[in-house]
C-alpha cells in the first residue's frame, strides 16, 4: 500500500531537515515524499536538493499559499493513501507503518487520525494532543479536534473533493477533512501517538496573526454543516460538543490535567 505524503516549504529551514528526514526515517516499505517549496530564500532549497534523491519529486515554483502548493504536490500523488506534513512538523517512528495497518484493518474506512505532541520552536514537549472523533455536527460546534499531522486519508477521498481550498487562509486542512465527511468519508481514531505538531513565534497557530479570520472561518462551517448562522441557544450545543469529546475520551481529560503540571516525555 503506498503512502504518498506531501510536504510544502517556504522559508523554514530551521526545521525542514527534521520534518524531512522524519519522513526519510520511516518503516514503512512504499513511502512517496513530494515536496513544494513555493520560493524560499533561506536556504531550504539547499536542504531539498541534498533529500533529492529520497524524494519521489519536488515542485520549485511560485503558488497562492499552502492549501495551493499541496494541491500541486497531490497532483503528482500515485499512492492509495496520502497525508501532509508541514515543514515545522515531524512524524514519529513508525507512523506510518501504523496507520496503513489501520487501513488494513478497516477496509472500509477512508480517513484514520491520531494522536501527537505539541512541541516548541527547539522541540521540547509542550503537552499532548488527543485528536477527537470527527463528525460533521461536532466540528460546527468546535468539539472534533483533529491532530492534522497524524490524520492519513485515502486517495478516493480526497479525489472526490475539489482539494484543499486556496481562499482558505486558517484551517484548509479542517475544511477538507469537512468536505470528505459530507461526501461520506468515514473516519476511524486510532489510539496512537504519530507526530510532532511545532507551535513557534512565526507558525499561524503560535502567532494569532489570523484569530479573526479564523473566527470568521469556524462561522462559516457551522453555516456549511447547519444552513444558517449560529445563533444564542446554539451555546447549549457547542458547549455539549466540548463535553461530550471529553466524555469520549476520558483518559485524554486525564492527560491532559496531568499535562498542566507535569511535561510529557515524547515516547
Amino acid at each position: 500500500m503506498r503512502v504518498s505524503i506531501v510536504t510544502v516549504s517556504f522559508n523554514q529551514a530551521r526545521y525542514l531537515e527534521r520534518a524531512l528526514r522524519s519522513v526519510a526515517a520511516q518503516d514503512h516499505d512504499d513511502i512517496e515524499h513530494i515536496v513544494v517549496d513555493a520560493g524560499s530564500t533561506d536556504g531550504s532549497r539547499d536542504i531539498i536538493e541534498r533529500f533529492r534523491d529520497r524524494l519521489a519529486a519536488a515542485v520549485l515554483e511560485p503558488d497562492c499559499g499552502p492549501p495551493d502548493g499541496l494541491n500541486k504536490g497531490f497532483a503528482l500523488a500515485t499512492g492509495d493513501i496520502f497525508a501532509y506534513l508541514n515543514s515545522d512538523d515531524e512524524y514519529l517512528p513508525g507512523a506510518v507503518r501504523a496507520a496503513v495497518a489501520e487501513f488494513r484493518r478497516r477496509p472500509d474506512t477512508d480517513i484514520v487520525v491520531g494522536h501527537g505532541y505539541i512541541i516548541d520552536g527547539d522541540g521540547n514537549p509542550i503537552r499532548r494532543f488527543r485528536s477527537a472523533p470527527f463528525s460533521p455536527w461536532r466540528f460546527a460546534r468546535g468539539g472534533a479536534v483533529v491532530m492534522q499531522q497524524s490524520t492519513f486519508f485515502r486517495a478516493g477521498a480526497f479525489r472526490a473533493t475539489s482539494g484543499f481550498k486556496v481562499a482558505n487562509r486558517t484551517s484548509w486542512d479542517a475544511e477538507l477533512y469537512l468536505d470528505m465527511c459530507l461526501g461520506g468519508a468515514r473516519t476511524h481514531l486510532a489510539e496512537g501517538y504519530w507526530s510532532l505538531f511545532r507551535i513557534h513565534p512565526d507558525s499561524i497557530s503560535g502567532s494569532g496573526r489570523l484569530a479573526a479570520e479564523c473566527a470568521r472561518n469556524n462561522h462559516r462551517y457551522f453555516r456549511r454543516v447547519t444552513g444558517r448562522a449560529p445563533r444564542p441557544p446554539d451555546r447549549a450545543s457547542f458547549l455539549l460538543a466540548h463535553l461530550v469529546r471529553w466524555l469520549v475520551d476520558p483518559r485524554g481529560l486525564f492527560e491532559r490535567c496531568r499535562d498542566l503540571v507535569r511535561t510529557p516525555t515524547i515516547i
